[in-house]
Formats: structure tokens, C-alpha cells, sequence
């Protein structure tokens, strides 16, 4: 309990790596050891980043699950706007 890493900031990337290291059957007490980072803050990122695993087995982060949602968004919009403008050129 004597970690005094108290204000640091650590990147997603460092955060989703020490989740996949607990999903591999690591302990949170030597993660914490390890990289020096308290339990209660890797039990956040676990709840945070929970494993997702696809039909193959792939794991997926929910961050992952989100920014494709975005991008299905987006896709559907030009989709419309693509539909619109065949419709435009095909009156002509």
C-alpha cells in the first residue's frame, strides 16, 4: 500500500496493456507490484476496459467498441448522402 504514485497520469495504451496482462490470469497484487500502480486504480481500469471477446476470440475494449459504433455512424450518413445523389443523377 505504500505506492506514491499519487497524480501521475498514465496513457491508454499502458492502461489497456496492464487489463490484457490481469485478462492473461495475472494478479492485480503483482500488476501492482510490477508497474506501480495501486489495485484499487487497476480494478478501475479493468471495470473501465472489460475484455469484449468476439465470436474468433478476439478481445475487443468497450474504447473500441465505441469509436466503431462513431464510425458506423458516419458511414450510414455518407451512405444517405450517396442514396440522395444517384437519385438526383438518375432524374437527369
Amino acid at each position: 500500500m505504500g505506492n506514491q504514485n499519487i497524480g501521475i497520469k498514465f496513457n491508454e495504451d499502458f492502461k489497456k496493456m496492464v487489463v490484457d496482462l490481469y485478462g492473461t490470469g495475472r494478479k492485480v497484487k503483482d500488476l501492482s507490484s510490477e508497474y506501480g500502480v495501486s489495485e484499487v486504480t487497476i480494478y478501475k481500469w479493468i471495470k473501465r476496459y472489460p475484455p469484449v471477446k468476439l465470436e474468433d476470440g478476439t478481445p475487443v475494449a468497450a474504447d473500441d467498441i465505441t469509436k466503431l459504433q462513431k464510425q458506423i455512424r458516419r458511414l450510414q450518413e455518407e451512405n444517405e448522402i450517396l442514396k440522395k445523389a444517384m437519385a438526383i443523377f438518375a432524374r437527369k
